[in-house]
């Protein structure tokens, strides 16, 4: 389990396009770094097309936003090119970064149990450590949920 002010786990996976990312590559740099279980989904939508629309605020914030779920490259360039989202998508299709972040684990939903994604966000500072984790997301208004959180 992550907490406030531990070093995030980096992690080198692939982008929507096959290009490698890492956190380390990001140093320097603030990250919204959110997991959301699956591409073209209501919820996952609504919060994509939140961060979307609050994309220059974050950046003037000093933010880069990464999504990740373990939906392929090829789903998370049709989510992209039907939302018209401005920012990287993470491929996580062996579920290793969402592992490392505490992100994937059980889930209940009409009474059964399975294992899956756990919709979290973890704001990464520019040393690399977690400055915020946000547990319970509110899809429709997550950019305004991040930025509130800085007021």
């Amino acid at each position: 389990m992550l907490n406030i002010g531990d070093k995030a786990p980096d992690f080198t996976a692939n982008d929507q396009n096959g290009d490698p990312v890492s956190l380390t590559s990001l140093k320097g740099k603030k990250v919204v770094l959110y997991f959301y279980p699956k591409d073209n989904t209501p919820g996952c939508t609504a919060e994509a097309c939140s961060l979307r629309d609050g994309k220059s605020e974050l950046e003037r914030m000093g933010f880069v936003i990464l999504g990740v779920s373990p939906d392929s490259e090829k789903s998370h360039r049709g989510f992209i090119e039907k939302q018209s989202l401005n920012f990287t998508l993470i491929a996580d299709t062996d579920k290793a970064v969402a592992k490392a972040y505490g992100a994937w684990g059980p889930k209940k939903f009409m009474g059964r149990q399975y294992e899956g994604i756990l919709r979290k966000t973890f704001i990464i500072d520019e040393q690399g450590n977690i400055e915020k984790i946000f547990d319970k997301v509110d899809t429709k208004r997550h950019f305004e949920q991040i930025a509130d959180s800085y007021k």
